[in-house]
């Protein structure tokens, strides 16, 4: 089972990722470029956790590290879903349904966690289809729901993960560390918003699936 992170992990963790923030940029493109920041306060950052556990349990934030984790055996984020358990941030406020609007955030999944989503482009709530993007992690590889692996070896290093929806278009396109690495066609909906953690997928899961996240930003474009 996950634990806390530790001063000195989170140090290590910190000096990993301010090593691949310069590698990323020295080696990729700027996803960002053209777009606008837009405002993220904690208020922004809800977390959904098993409600059968206090939030701690599952979920811990320090030194600007976001530690997600859910056991195989957990309930779901509440008692009126019959949904996989999960621990997730759903960023509030920023609801979109036209645009061109981009998450950012660095990501770290730790080698045996597999069968679990670890960032989610959720439609509203009761739509025909639940998501129109889900990146799921199977025995070490990032894939586009099941499907067309994203990104190979992604255990024990941070990346960076930037989404790019075009609502218009219809389009989703996924970077990792500044490299194109998948891009879609995927059916509209009404509104659409963001999730990242972990959230339970129906085959090859570890009995303990976790993530890390920092400096999750969101862009739009004027």
């Amino acid at each position: 089972m996950a634990s806390p992170l530790s001063s000195l992990m989170v140090l290590w963790l910190v000096a990993i990722l301010v090593h691949c923030t310069v590698h990323a940029s020295a080696s990729g493109a700027n996803p960002t470029a053209g777009f606008v920041k837009v405002d993220l306060t904690d208020r922004n950052f809800q977390v959904q956790s098993p409600y059968n556990m206090p939030k701690s349990q599952r979920f811990q934030y320090s030194h600007g590290v976001r530690q997600f984790w859910v056991l195989d055996t957990d309930k779901p984020f509440n008692t009126a879903t019959h949904t996989n358990p999960r621990t997730e941030v759903r960023l509030r406020g920023h609801d979109y349904s036209s645009g061109v609007w981009q998450f950012q955030g660095y990501g770290y999944v730790p080698s045996g966690t597999s069968g679990v989503t670890v960032m989610q482009i959720h439609n509203e709530e009761g739509a025909e289809h639940s998501t129109v993007l889900m990146l799921h992690v199977y025995d070490g590889v990032l894939r586009f729901y099941s499907g067309q692996a994203v990104e190979g070896n992604i255990y024990d290093r941070w990346f960076r993960l930037n989404v790019v929806h075009d609502v218009d278009r219809s389009t989703v396109t996924v970077y990792i560390d500044g490299e194109k690495r998948f891009a879609t066609d995927v059916i509209p909906s009404q509104s659409y918003y963001f999730k990242f953690g972990v959230y339970m997928q129906h085959h090859n899961w570890s009995p303990c699936m976790e993530s890390r996240w920092t400096n999750v930003t969101v862009y739009t474009k004027p």
